[in-house]
């Protein structure tokens, strides 16, 4: 844990080892949500921008229809494990 100091202006430093880990260079633009007791950055675009050509072979499922409460558990069980990889 490093302590950073809010400048006058309201800006920040991150830090070096933060901005490496997470691969962002200058100009990265990053979202900025309240969590309540403090502010959550997240990258804008982590991703590049695809066409349905370059990922739709991802949708060729042949079973049964998902439902929506099961589509929901698997993303919560999915971000659970990425949080916890990351601890």
């Amino acid at each position: 844990m490093e302590i950073i100091r809010l400048s006058s202006q309201g800006s920040i430093n991150l830090p070096e080892g933060l901005l490496v880990a997470h691969h962002w260079a200058e100009g990265q633009e990053l979202v900025v949500m309240d969590v309540g007791d403090g502010i959550l950055l997240k990258p804008k675009n982590p991703f590049p921008p695809t066409t349905l050509d370059q990922v739709a072979g991802c949708l060729n499922y042949q079973g049964p229809p998902k439902t929506l409460e099961e589509m929901e558990d698997a993303i919560r069980q999915g971000v659970m494990e990425q949080w916890n990889d990351r601890r």
